[in-house]
């Protein structure tokens, strides 16, 4: 099967550094002399548009959005104690950063858990709280997707879950 069809031209996708995109169409150009084909992807949340090479698409992480199998291992994740490691909040920032860059649902899930903290924001540091916001929108787009659903009540569904561990 070719790579077009593995991605259909309207749907949503996930470019890991990027998040939830939608894949509006593909477009060929002229590169040294050669027909490249680019998948053309846009982000609404920090208006962006990527123009990605087809070729190099799954290579470079793009995937459909997650399952539900795959929603209910990153949600099951959440329930799960958090598991901070004892290291310089630097190094651990630097972790939390690759696995939300990583996109992978489950490793996103798992940096909401190890940062949330009962009490709210107010417990949370600047930087924390910043990388939990990051994290947490990108898991909370990708669950509004497949459920059809808000994003503010995909944000509420994670914390009513983190809330509940």
């Amino acid at each position: 099967m070719s790579i077009e069809k593995t991605f259909e031209i309207g749907s949503w996708v996930v470019y890991p550094s990027h998040g939830v995109g939608h894949l509006d169409r593909v477009e060929k150009f002229v590169v040294d002399g050669q027909k490249i084909e680019f998948f053309v992807i846009s982000f609404s949340r920090n208006k962006l548009t990527l123009k990605l090479p087809v070729k190099r698409a799954v290579e470079s992480g793009l995937r459909k959005v997650l399952t539900k199998e795959e929603m209910k291992k990153a949600l099951d994740v959440l329930s799960q104690k958090s598991r901070k490691k004892r290291m310089m909040w630097s190094k651990r920032a630097q972790e939390y950063e690759v696995k939300i860059n990583s996109g992978n649902p489950v490793a996103i899930a798992e940096v909401l858990r190890d940062l949330y903290k009962e009490g709210g924001e107010t417990m949370q540091s600047f930087s924390e709280r910043q990388i939990f916001q990051h994290a947490m929108g990108k898991l909370a787009k990708e669950i509004s997707i497949l459920e059809e659903i808000a994003e503010e009540e995909a944000i509420k569904k994670l914390e009513d879950i983190l809330q509940a561990a």
